[in-house]
C-alpha cells in the first residue's frame, strides 16, 4: 500500500500547519527529513531539511513519530508541526511528492484506521459529524459516535442474538432429544421481544438524531411585506437578507445557521406567499416556501398591520410560533387577535428577546438535548429498521419451524453487523469516506 501524506490543518495562512504522513516509509521519509527517528509519541524538535539539497532548510518543527499499529491508521505515522505560512507548506509537500509519496485522497487516513480495525463504521461516521459539528449538542453527539457509545450498545445487542442463535442450533442438534431442544429455547421469544423493543426505541429517536446533527429547520414565512428579512437580519445579527419596502422583495430562500441553547438551527427566509404571484419568478419563489414549509421542523409564521393576508394558509403540519410584526403600526384586533403568540418590531427589535425565548423552548421541547441519539443517519436507520423487521418475523414463525426462526434471527444479525462495519460494507466505503476533507 502506497504511503500517503495531507495536510491535516485548516488551509491558508495560521501559526502552525499540520502535515501528516502515513505508510511502510513514513519512517525513511523522517529520516530523509530530519536525519534520524525521534523517540515514538514523544513531541521532537527537529530541522527540516530538503533531501535533495541537506544546506536547503525548510523549516524547524515539531515532529511527531508514531510507529503502528498503535497509531491513527495502523501504520508508521509522522506529524510535522511546522509555521503555517503557505510557502512553509509548499515547499514540505513538495519535498514529499519528490520523495515518491501520494497525495492523500478525501478521507484515506479514517478509511486506512477503519480497514486496519482501529474505527467501527459508526465511530467514522461519528468522526465526520465532530469535524463539521457547529453547535454543544452536535459536538456531544459527534463525539458519543466517535468514542464508540453507539458501537457498544450495537455490539451488545448483536452478540445478544447471536447467544440466541447458538440455542437454536443446539435445539435443531439435538432434536431428537426433546427435553433439551425444549431447554436450549427457554424464554427465548420472551428476550428477541425486548430486543426488538430496545431497538424500535433507538428507532423513534433517529429523527431527533439527524435533527441534532444537521440541525433543525426553522422556517420563517407569511404573506409578502410582513418584514420576515428584517426578523432574519435581526436573528441573525447581520444584513444576511435584502430588506426593501417594496413587497416581493424576497424571491429565494436565504440560510442562516443560529445555535440557540447547544442546538444548531437553521433559520430560512422566504419569499412571501399569498394567492396570485405577479410573474414565473414570484411563482417559483412561493413554490420554494411552500417546499420549505412542508419539511420544516418549526415554522414562525410573520404577519403585520400592512401584510394581512386573509387568502393564505396558516396552519402547518409542523410546529407553529405566530408572530405579529411591526406593532408600532398597530396591534391585532377583531376575531382572532389573541391567537398571535408574540408581537414584536423587528425594525427596533422590541418583543425579539421574547421571541428568541419561545423559539428556543419549541426547539428544546421536540428536538433537547437529553442523552445522545444512537440513530442520526438514514443508512444507521435503514439496517437497524432491517434487523427489526428480521426479529419480527422470526416471533412470528409458527409449527415449530426452529430453522426458519434461526435464519431470522441471523439476518438480524447479519443487519447489525453491517451497521458497524463488521461485515458486508464494501459498497458503502467510498460515499461515507468522500465526506471527509483531505487530511483527515
Amino acid at each position: 500500500m502506497s504511503t500517503i501524506y495531507a495536510l491535516s490543518s485548516g488551509a491558508g495562512l495560521a501559526a502552525i500547519a499540520v502535515v501528516r504522513v502515513s505508510g511502510s516509509r513514513a519512517g525513511e521519509v523522517v529520516k530523509a527529513l530530519t536525519g534520524g527517528i525521534p523517540k515514538a509519541r514523544r513531541a521532537t524538535v527537529r530541522r527540516l531539511r530538503n533531501p535533495d539539497s541537506l544546506s536547503e532548510i525548510i523549516d524547524q518543527a515539531l515532529v511527531l513519530w508514531m510507529p503502528g499499529p498503535r497509531s491513527f491508521t495502523g501504520e508508521d505515522m509522522v506529524e510535522f508541526h511546522v509555521h503555517g505560512g503557505r510557502a512553509v507548506v509548499a515547499a514540505l509537500m513538495g519535498v514529499l511528492s519528490r520523495q515518491g509519496l501520494r497525495l492523500a485522497e478525501a478521507g484515506e487516513f479514517t478509511r486506512r484506521a477503519f480497514e486496519a480495525g482501529r474505527l467501527d463504521l459508526t465511530a467514522v461516521e461519528g468522526l465526520a459529524d465532530l469535524v463539521a459539528a457547529e453547535s454543544e449538542a452536535q459536538r456531544e453527539q459527534a463525539l458519543f459516535h466517535q468514542q464508540g457509545g453507539a458501537a457498544a450498545v450495537f455490539d451488545d445487542w448483536r452478540r445478544a442474538l447471536l447467544a440466541m442463535l447458538a440455542r437454536f442450533e443446539a435445539s435443531i442438534d439435538f432434536a431428537e432429544e426433546e427435553d433439551v431442544a425444549t431447554a436450549a429455547l427457554a424464554d427465548v421469544d420472551k428476550r428477541l421481544a425486548m430486543l426488538e423493543r430496545e431497538m424500535r426505541d433507538a428507532l423513534a429517536s433517529a429523527h431527533r438524531g439527524e435533527r441534532i446533527r444537521e440541525g433543525v429547520r426553522v422556517v420563517i414565512a407569511g404573506p409578502p411585506n410582513a418584514g420576515k428579512s428584517t426578523l432574519l437580519n435581526r436573528l441573525a445579527g447581520r444584513e444576511a437578507a435584502i430588506v426593501s419596502h417594496f413587497p416581493g422583495t424576497t424571491r429565494d430562500v436565504i440560510e442562516v445557521h443560529l445555535e440557540l441553547e447547544g442546538m444548531l438551527v437553521v433559520l430560512a427566509d422566504t419569499a412571501g406567499v399569498h394567492a396570485r404571484a405577479i410573474d414565473v419568478v414570484e411563482a417559483e419563489g412561493m413554490a420554494r416556501t411552500r417546499r420549505r414549509l412542508a419539511e420544516a421542523d418549526v415554522v414562525l409564521w410573520v404577519e403585520a398591520p400592512d401584510s394581512l393576508a386573509d387568502d393564505v394558509q396558516r396552519i402547518f403540519d409542523s410546529p407553529t410560533l405566530r408572530i405579529w410584526n411591526k406593532m408600532d403600526l398597530g396591534m391585532p384586533s377583531g376575531e382572532g387577535k389573541d391567537d398571535w403568540g408574540v408581537r414584536i418590531c423587528a425594525q427596533s427589535g422590541v418583543g425579539v428577546d421574547d421571541l428568541v425565548a419561545r423559539l428556543t423552548t419549541m426547539v428544546a421541547e421536540h428536538y433537547g438535548r437529553r442523552e445522545p441519539a444512537l440513530v442520526t443517519r438514514e443508512r444507521q436507520q435503514r439496517m437497524l429498521k432491517e434487523c427489526c423487521d428480521e426479529l419480527d418475523r422470526a416471533r412470528q414463525v409458527t409449527g415449530g419451524g426452529v430453522e426458519l426462526e434461526a435464519e431470522h434471527i441471523r439476518l438480524a444479525a447479519r443487519a447489525l453487523g453491517r451497521l458497524t462495519g463488521r461485515i458486508d460494507v464494501e459498497e458503502l466505503l467510498g460515499t461515507i469516506f468522500a465526506e471527509f476533507c483531505i487530511g483527515k
